[in-house]
């Protein structure tokens, strides 16, 4: 089995023009690179909504406008439904296999488990349950409304909910002042699990020598 980590956090491209670096809500050039894989894992959401320095674009190019600034869950459910098109246009169902990992949650505010006067600094616990009181992100339902319009099968890893009961699961609350991590055992089970039963079901569903591509 190989498998290949392709970084693209927007799926759509990131190209250079005369204003500096636009993302280009309807481009997916970069998509050359992705053809001819097993299976194909994609994941996106989490810098959307970075802005400031961390943002990795100038402008935001849809169609013929440049605009400054966007509404950033509009904007991904253009990026997305771009990602969509450019699915049924170049897969075979029949060679591909097509996974779309759910959003990234935030968790930093306690009101949304019902602690107002807490926050995630320090939480050690998940919460409890399968239900998160604050509900799902509004960028899932982009995510169901894109795949539920692509003809192609893509197969949702529905990881939100889970991702959000672990309000606990901050790498800093697990390392000392310096850095280094304290090997927490709940943790590593945790994400190993995950791990481990995604690369298995795959390998059961396909056997022999594979060649996937995770996006990040």
């Amino acid at each position: 089995m190989t498998l290949y980590l392709y970084r693209t956090p927007y799926l759509v491209d990131i190209v250079r023009e005369k204003v500096g670096k636009v993302l280009n809500l309807n481009s997916i050039d970069a998509g050359t690179a992705w053809k001819g894989m097993d299976m194909l894992i994609f994941n996106s959401w989490h810098w959307w909504v970075h802005t400031g320095q961390s943002q990795g674009w100038d402008y935001i190019r849809d169609g013929a406008t440049l605009y400054k600034n966007m509404d950033r869950l509009y904007a991904f459910k253009k990026g997305l439904t771009t990602w969509g098109r450019w699915v049924d246009q170049n897969i075979d169902p029949s060679k591909t296999k097509v996974f779309f990992q759910g959003i990234s949650p935030t968790h930093y505010q306690g009101k949304d488990w019902n602690q107002p006067k807490k926050s995630c600094s320090g939480e050690a616990v998940p919460l409890s349950g399968s239900t998160y009181p604050a509900g799902a992100p509004p960028a899932a339902a982009v995510v169901n409304q894109v795949l539920s319009s692509i003809k192609i099968p893509v197969y949702l890893l529905d990881i939100t909910t889970l991702s959000q009961l672990r309000k606990d699961a901050h790498p800093s609350t697990y390392s000392d002042a310096s850095g280094n991590v304290k090997i927490n055992i709940q943790i590593l089970v945790y994400f190993y699990s995950l791990v481990f039963l995604s690369f298995f079901l795959q390998w059961y569903i396909y056997g022999g020598e594979q060649k996937f591509l995770i996006y990040s």
